[in-house]
Formats: structure tokens, sequence, C-alpha cells
């Protein structure tokens, strides 16, 4: 598990929805993408999917939630050794979150509104003028809140994995950020991500 995970987590859910894996009675997998918020000192992660969803009747009492983050692929000819001497293939390098625990459904009014309210705090918070569940008039909110279900995970594994080549040597290192910086934005979004953990990993410890 990467060193912040809990930072990485909660980063994550604020700008990509997770995805809720469960297994049904036959052993197939059945898979949903879902906001979700974290909340690390409880060590629970919660979202809700639409109540048409078949997934929340599922007698599955655990779960795994894959949170994606950027990914970039990165081509061998990023890597100053492969005229060296060859040794080199393509790879991917991405950031990415597994929660795996026991999963509880539910559908209280009260307990959905309130989960409703948090996501619109965290996903409004940038903006000028903030939507609150205020905004909305009471019936229609009460309506929506009929047509999803909750889920909250009692998270008892993380793995969390940051592939931004770290392995590589300080030439390929700065090849592919050079790279991966003249491409798309999510290309360019790794590279600052490599720029900014190698930063951090050349600050003292303090010792």
């Amino acid at each position: 598990m990467v060193a912040g995970a809990d930072a990485l987590i909660t980063r994550l859910a604020r700008r990509f929805a997770g995805i809720l894996v469960s297994v049904d009675g036959d052993g197939q997998p059945v898979a949903t993408h879902m906001p979700l918020l974290w909340d690390a000192e409880r060590r629970i992660v919660s979202g809700h999917i639409a109540r048409a969803n078949p997934q929340w009747k599922l007698d599955s009492r655990r779960g795994l939630i894959v949170l994606s983050g950027p990914e970039a692929y990165v081509s061998p000819s990023f890597y100053p050794s492969k005229t060296e001497h060859g040794k080199a293939v393509p790879t991917w390098n991405y950031e990415a979150v597994h929660l795996s625990g026991p999963v509880e459904w539910f559908d209280d009014a009260a307990r959905l509104e309130d989960m409703v309210r948090r996501l619109s705090v965290v996903h409004e918070a940038d903006r000028s003028a903030p939507w609150r569940i205020e905004d909305a008039p009471p019936a229609y909110i009460s309506a929506m809140l009929r047509g999803i279900v909750g889920v909250e995970m009692r998270v008892e594994h993380i793995e969390a994995k940051r592939k931004l080549s770290q392995n590589k040597s300080e030439a390929d290192f700065e090849g592919v950020i050079a790279g991966l910086g003249g491409g798309d934005a999510a290309a360019q979004e790794i590279a600052s991500l490599m720029q900014s953990t190698r930063a951090i990993s050349a600050e003292p410890d303090g010792n």
C-alpha cells in the first residue's frame, strides 16, 4: 500500500466515480459506478445507486470498490536507454485504490438525505454559488431519494498503488515526464504527478 493512502482515496473520490463490484448467487460479478464518500477515521466508504439497479438485492455481503485515477500509456520511445540496449517495453502509469469489506445497503430517507447533502458539499465546494439540497423543493428531493439506495462498506483492506516509473533510472524517468508532457490532458497530469512525487522524495527527512 502506498504511503498516504487516506489522502489518495480522498483526492480520487472527489474527482472520479468508484466501481462497486459484487458477486451474485451464481458467482457472476456485478459492477456499478457510483459517487463515493470516504470517512478515514471510521474506515467507512459510502455511496448510492439507482433503486432500479438490482445489485442492491443480491445476497452478497462483501464487496470490492475500485477507484481509479489518472492514467497514461508510456511508450518505450520515452526512455533514452532504449537507444542503448533496446531493453524496453510499453507500460502504463496510473493511480488506483481497491477497497474491500462487508457492505450494508440502506434506504432510510434521513440517512440518504444526509449522504446526498455531504456529497453535494464535497463536489460543489469549488463553485462560486454552490448548489444546496435546500435549493430544490422538498417534495422533489423526497421523490429523488426514493429512487436511490445507499450503501456503506466497512473497509477491512486497502490496496493503493501509484505506478509512476519509480523503478526507472533518472534519465528514463525524465524521458517519461517529457514524453507524457506532450500528450493529452491525462498524460500531462501523470507527468505532473511524477514531478511532484519526485520533489517529495527529494525532501530531507529532518534527521
